[in-house]
């Protein structure tokens, strides 16, 4: 996949996140990159990022709006 592509997946694929935290670290990752620096990751968060990078490929991935449902469903015990 050359970079067009992938940008426009991207582009969509943030264009639908409503949660602030995750937009944040979206965000982090993309001024750190601005200014040039390098994230190590231990071998634990590497492994935890394929995964889930493996896991919206397969398409096991849910809507916001269902896992905000899903949460407060569970917070309210039912």
């Amino acid at each position: 996949m050359n970079t067009i592509p992938l940008k426009k997946e991207l582009i969509h694929r943030i264009s639908g996140i409503e949660d602030i935290g995750f937009l944040k670290a979206i965000k982090a990752i993309l001024d750190n990159k601005k200014k040039g620096s390098i994230i190590e990751l231990t071998d634990y968060q590497e492994k935890e990022l394929l995964f889930a990078s493996k896991e919206g490929w397969d398409g096991n991935v849910i809507s916001q709006s269902e896992m905000d449902q899903k949460v407060e469903k569970w917070l309210s015990g039912k």
